[in-house]
């Protein structure tokens, strides 16, 4: 008995509290929703035969039809992805400097240029799909236009954030002996966070080569045009071969950036 009262709780009584308050407002949320959706969980799992069929008798076995326009498609695609990276890169370094508070003095600027990024940022890539594509046309220009527009505000709020995590020992040394701002931002501020803006740039690469098939899709060029005009022909075979030829190249870029950013960050 003394062993037992002597016990240490792994969890106490508030932990588990908190965390049965979690889970029952998880799943009231749950309820309220698929109430005001009309989503009903039992009848998607009913009528799974129906997807299964579609995929066994509509989908397979994929068929690659056409691949010269599949590979211009994939070219058109891959090179929107890295044409919106390095413009939104070499934008966002300019913002990023106007942003942060070591290298920008003037406050006004800095909240202007992160209000900025946060609009660029928090709208998707669809919406500005559809206003460019109403503005200019449909076409793989307007496809890189939306994916730089947003990764621009991406990058530079993640821009700013790695050169505000910048200890102020080293500009404070650099202050010390009379270093003015620019030479302090090329020799204390560059170096020091020239990693972490290698690897948000591989990331948003990553990002970029995943959207840029949806934003092709409806309208931005692409491999993602070429996939929406096969399923709006009833192709569906044609269609799950390009499916699968734009996953084989996000996981080849996943791969690769995963692979740049360890040796970047070792």
């Amino acid at each position: 008995m003394a062993d037992r009262r002597n016990r240490i709780a792994i969890k106490s009584k508030k932990e588990s509290r908190q965390f049965l308050i979690i889970v029952l407002v998880v799943l009231a949320l749950f309820v309220i929703s698929s109430v005001m959706t009309k989503y009903k969980p039992w009848e998607l799992l009913m009528n799974m035969d129906n997807f299964w069929l579609f995929i066994r008798d509509d989908l397979m076995p994929p068929k690659l039809a056409e691949p010269n326009m599949i590979v211009k498609g994939i070219f058109q695609t891959v090179s929107m992805a890295i044409a919106a990276t390095l413009f939104a890169t070499i934008t966002s370094m300019i913002l990023a400097f106007l942003g942060a508070k070591a290298t920008c003095p003037w406050k006004p600027l800095r909240k202007i240029v992160r209000l900025i990024a946060s609009v660029q940022r928090n709208i998707p890539n669809m919406i500005w799909i559809f206003v460019l594509i109403m503005a200019f046309g449909i076409g793989s220009v307007v496809g890189m236009l939306a994916l730089l527009i947003q990764s621009t505000g991406f990058l530079t709020r993640a821009f700013i954030e790695t050169i505000d995590e910048i200890g102020d020992e080293s500009l404070e040394a650099m202050q010390s002996v009379g270093a003015n701002r620019f030479t302090t931002t090329t020799q204390a501020i560059i170096p020091e966070c020239l990693a972490g803006v290698v690897s948000w740039i591989l990331y948003a690469l990553e990002i970029n080569i995943r959207s840029s098939t949806l934003v092709g899709a409806v309208g931005g060029g692409g491999i993602g045009l070429v996939m929406m005009g096969y399923i709006k022909l009833f192709r569906y075979h044609s269609a799950m071969a390009t499916i699968l030829l734009v996953a084989m190249i996000v996981i080849v870029v996943d791969l690769l950036t995963n692979f740049l950013r360890k040796k970047v960050l070792v």
